[in-house]
């Protein structure tokens, strides 16, 4: 797998007996098919629990959500402790540009979520934007906030 801009960690890694490789996922506790943006996904939620203190607890990954009566999948929502989303998180492939198309997805899942902050990646290059509800527009951050920011900005 390539190298990403996302700290390293100790990923643990296991091959299945077709020679597919799965990579262990500690916040849905199991193994699953490693992908190249399964590899961005799992270094970004490690980013979020052991750099920014996220807590695992409160990390749903693939959260399922609906949107125009069709079923979808946010790869990762953070929530406050009183389960209201805070921010959402769209992981692509390295190899996968970060263009337009990527943040309308993740603007769509946010009709849905109403999260205040929301975040795109893809392993090489990161974007935070904090949600304007007045215009539904975004201002982008230069930084990921520490989770406490995040909720006590936003606690309920």
């Amino acid at each position: 797998m390539p190298e990403l801009k996302l700290p390293e960690y100790p990923a643990s890694i296991r091959s299945r007996k077709d020679g597919k490789q799965e990579i262990l996922d500690p916040i849905r506790r199991r193994y699953v098919r490693l992908t190249p943006e399964e590899w961005v996904r799992q270094h970004f939620l490690n980013f979020l629990v052991s750099h920014h203190n996220y807590p695992s607890s409160l990390i749903h990954v693939e959260a399922s959500l609906s949107y125009n009566h069709l079923s979808k999948r946010s790869d990762i929502v953070v929530y406050s402790p009183q389960g209201k989303p805070l921010m959402a998180v769209e992981c692509k492939a390295p190899s996968v540009g970060i263009t337009q198309k990527a943040f309308d997805q993740l603007a769509m899942y946010n009709f849905t979520l109403r999260v205040p902050y929301i975040a795109l990646t893809n392993g090489l290059q990161h974007y935070i934007c904090r949600m304007v509800p007045e215009n539904g527009s975004y201002t982008f951050l230069e930084d990921l906030p520490a989770y406490d920011e995040l909720h006590e900005l936003f606690h309920d």
